[in-house]
């Protein structure tokens, strides 16, 4: 389990997550990424749809992220909040390859969130609503 503090808790979190932070993608994982800008730890949720498989495979693949992401959120700055979406393609998918498919999308992830929020001009619409 990941502590509470490092859950993301309600639909409107994840949905915000998803619709205004920055994605990256691999065979396996779809990784969004939110800088919320404030001094909480960094938080993260999992969604592994009906697409992937059965509820036995859906949550093999969520507990063998589980760790991965532990481990992860110990490299993020506070104030970050990550979703981790499963892939259809996840659910033949060991942890070794679970686990370096995380660390490349969320690479790929801060490098755009980081290049976001240097560009001038640009900035993430307010969850709330569109701009």
């Amino acid at each position: 389990m990941l502590p509470v503090d490092a859950r993301l808790h309600s639909a409107a979190e994840f949905a915000a997550v998803v619709r205004t932070g920055r994605r990256a993608g691999t065979r396996r994982l779809v990784v969004h990424l939110l800088p919320t800008g404030q001094p909480k730890p960094p938080r993260a949720g999992f969604v592994v749809s009906a697409k992937v498989g059965n509820s036995v495979v859906r949550h093999r693949i969520t507990r063998r992220l589980r760790p991965l992401v532990r481990e992860q959120l110990l490299t993020l700055a506070p104030g970050m909040d990550l979703v981790i979406r499963a892939l259809p393609t996840a659910a033949d998918a060991s942890s070794a390859e679970l686990g370096e498919d995380l660390r490349s999308g969320l690479a790929a992830a801060v490098r755009k969130a980081g290049r976001s929020a240097s560009a001038p001009g640009r900035s993430v619409p307010p969850a709330g609503g569109r701009s």
